[in-house]
């Protein structure tokens, strides 16, 4: 189970949290992150109406997402919330609480190849990166997107060759897509030869920066098609413009005309071999 670096969470944090035991006044939840952390959540945290029965909505054993609205680490009190976590709010601490899996299994793997326990990949690796990164999957999707030595400084060495393969494996990199239509004509005898090397070589040069893929497309007389793929929207957004400012040139110096449409970015990942 992922838990986190510090020992207590923070007010206005979202957990994820486990019911313990429910009462007639409120419930009382293990707080899945945080070992040997225990939060109370009075009836009227439960739901925005009045709650006659809380069994209504929670159950021993069920596992929800969780607000803290107050936290005494003198004492050891947590308070939760149910009806102030939004639906949304809840779907992104699912899908944080899932990466944190991700790169639990990852680094019990690399702790494995190094004959290392769990409690030592933990203090050496994986409280470092949180504190660096927010989370570790994200230091581990840095790695897989500008290379191990991002890592360097922040981990004993020993881990890197043995993180920079299970990394290389495993870690889906996200990355941005976007897709635009270039409208071209050039009435000349070699119209199409001249629109064809220009969106070559536009591509050509876009495909050798690291983590940029281009590809063109033929529509039909005078739409083509453009798609790239980029580690995020601003560098996608960049190498448009490079390659849209660069056939534009080339054609209106060959008597054409050109024009950009732009369309909507799409997410995706790079899909690796799961943990």
């Amino acid at each position: 189970m992922p838990r986190r670096a510090r020992e207590f969470p923070e007010e206005g944090e979202f957990v994820v949290a486990t019911v313990k035991s429910i009462h007639h006044y409120g419930a009382f939840l293990t707080l899945d992150e945080y070992p040997g952390k225990e939060g109370f959540m009075h009836i009227s945290e439960v739901a925005p109406t009045f709650v006659r029965n809380i069994r209504d909505y929670l159950k021993e054993g069920q596992k929800i997402v969780a607000k803290v609205i107050r936290v005494d680490p003198s004492k050891g009190h947590i308070d939760l919330s149910l009806k102030r976590v939004k639906q949304q709010e809840r779907k992104a601490k699912l899908q944080e609480f899932k990466r944190a899996q991700k790169a639990e299994n990852l680094l019990k793997m690399a702790a494995e190849k190094l004959d290392k326990d769990f409690e030592t990949a933990w203090r050496e690796v994986w409280v470092p990166l949180e504190e660096e990164y927010g989370e570790v999957y994200a230091a581990f999707e840095d790695a897989a997107q500008n290379g191990i030595e991002v890592l360097k400084g922040l981990i004993p060495d020993e881990w890197l060759p043995v993180l920079e393969e299970i990394i290389k494996n495993y870690v889906e990199i996200p990355t941005v897509t976007i897709d635009a239509e270039f409208e071209i004509s050039v009435p000349t005898p070699n119209g199409i030869e001249i629109i064809k090397e220009a969106l070559i070589r536009a591509r050509d040069r876009a495909n050798e920066e690291q983590g940029i893929e281009v590809k063109f497309s033929y529509l039909g007389a005078p739409r083509y098609r453009i798609d790239i793929t980029a580690p995020d929207y601003y560098k996608a957004e960049e190498v448009l413009e490079k390659i849209a400012s660069e056939i534009l040139q080339v054609i209106k110096q060959a008597g054409g005309e050109a024009s950009l449409i732009r369309k909507e970015k799409k997410i995706r990942k790079i899909k690796r071999r799961e943990a």
